[in-house]
């Protein structure tokens, strides 16, 4: 039977706090929808999840989360389409440089005359409800991703296309590209001009600005105006526990 329930999505004037899925575990994602985050995200570019993987994380979870989003590999619409039928909420489509590479990700997401979305919700019918090609666009979010300069430097462009609603920044691609070397680096007029930049476009665009980080530089981020914040992945999370599990024996 499906659910009643209208997965939420991200709206703005709201701070939502995430984790990211990089691990092949329906136990460690069951774990994560338990504790109280805004939403999961499920990596299925850099992490190590695979199409196999997917469903059975999305069903470990549907208990707890009405915002789960797949980090998609690229902007392609087979694949976008893909996870969405297998039930996600939510894509974020890495590396979007313009306005056209928006719409398309969007139009991938979005049933005819809106888009070009193939019809055959599989799963997303059997957990969002048969009426799921109807309602589908009240609730589906396209989240493209700002981490190159080309993608700052059309910011406004994007951010005007129809159903930009929220965007993710990788901040390490956007610090490779501004010639800074992985990682965040604050303190740098560079970057932090560019996050600034972005927040302020957000801002007069009325879309939700996101952003990968951590628990160390969430509050930060935060600070900065940022609505939508990853704080964890659960490989970390996990890393750094047992870690000081060790250390802390070891070392009292």
């Amino acid at each position: 039977m499906a659910s009643d329930r209208i997965p939420a999505t991200l709206e703005g004037g709201s701070r939502y706090l995430g984790c990211w899925l990089k691990l092949p575990s329906t136990v460690t994602a069951e774990a994560a929808s338990l504790l109280g985050f805004d939403y999961l995200c499920v990596d299925m570019q850099h992490g190590l999840i695979s199409p196999h993987d997917l469903v059975p994380i999305l069903q470990a979870t549907q208990r707890a989360m009405q915002r789960m989003i797949v980090r998609v590999p690229s902007n392609d619409p087979a694949i976008i389409g893909w996870c969405l039928d297998a039930g996600a909420t939510a894509v974020i489509v890495p590396l979007v440089n313009s306005a056209d590479e928006a719409d398309a990700a969007v139009r991938a997401c979005r049933y005819p005359p809106a888009g070009h979305r193939s019809t055959g919700p599989t799963r997303a019918a059997m957990v969002h409800g048969q009426d799921y090609v109807a309602t589908a666009a009240s609730f589906v979010q396209c989240i493209p991703m700002i981490e190159t300069p080309s993608a700052l430097e059309s910011i406004d462009e994007i951010l005007a296309v129809p159903g930009v609603n929220v965007i993710y920044v990788g901040p390490s691609d956007l610090s490779m590209g501004l010639g800074l070397g992985p990682g965040n680096h604050d303190g740098e007029p560079d970057f932090d001009e560019a996050l600034a930049r972005i927040v302020d476009a957000c801002k007069r665009h009325g879309v939700v600005p996101g952003i990968h980080a951590n628990a160390t530089l969430a509050p930060r981020r935060l600070d900065q105006g940022f609505e939508m914040v990853t704080v964890a992945d659960d490989l970390g999370a996990m890393s750094g526990a047992l870690a000081d599990a060790l250390n802390g024996t070891r070392h009292p």
